[in-house]
């Protein structure tokens, strides 16, 4: 699946990542998951895209997001729009996938083999377009929770589908070092629309 001769760069839908190892009972350590990935091919990038809501005092996120800055990812911020829905209800809402794609398509002239952090089935587009470019692209999500958190049509389009269950032991945080290294994507809850 990978070549340890390969140029790679990863693509990580941040509040996507967080809500397949949440539902399957892991917390992502991004400092293994970076070894991981070194141990492919050639790192190239490590990207990381998340809305971060501006007008909060203090984000349950920036400890995350400053970690992750100084420790080689790359990472891609806009803020979120909050809005209130028909039934009254608070919401954030914060899609990325505009960043990703571009980025993407720009590492594709260098990359050889590109992974993408996410089950989102508006990314088979972007797949196809990398494919056609005559780049690798594996997906990295999940089929083992109910319902599965990829879209059919995306884990269809890439080369190679990794569930991120086969990655725990590899890139899993042990709960006894939860709050002795990096911080964890907050829980976006009910309230991140994408």
């Amino acid at each position: 699946m990978f070549d340890p001769r390969e140029k790679l760069a990863l693509f990580i839908d941040g509040a996507n990542l967080y809500a397949a190892s949440k539902s399957l009972g892991f917390d992502i350590d991004y400092r293994k998951l970076l070894k991981a990935f070194q141990k492919r091919g050639y790192l190239l990038r490590a990207y990381y895209y998340t809305a971060l809501i501006e007008d909060q005092e203090y984000s349950s996120i920036r400890p995350l997001i400053d970690w992750l800055d100084y420790n080689g990812y790359k990472v891609v911020t806009k803020p979120a729009k909050e809005f209130t829905d028909s039934m009254g209800r608070r919401k954030v809402k914060g899609n990325m996938d505009i960043e990703l794609a571009i980025d993407a398509m720009e590492q594709a002239e260098t990359a050889d083999h590109l992974v993408i952090f996410s089950g989102d089935g508006d990314f088979t587009t972007l797949v196809e377009a990398l494919q056609r470019k005559g780049r690798k692209v594996s997906v990295v999500s999940t089929m083992a929770t109910q319902p599965p958190m990829i879209a059919d049509d995306l884990r269809r389009q890439s080369d190679h589908f990794i569930d991120l269950v086969s990655l725990k032991a590899e890139i899993g945080r042990d709960p006894s070092e939860r709050m002795a290294r990096a911080p964890v994507e907050p829980d976006p809850g009910e309230d991140i629309e994408e």
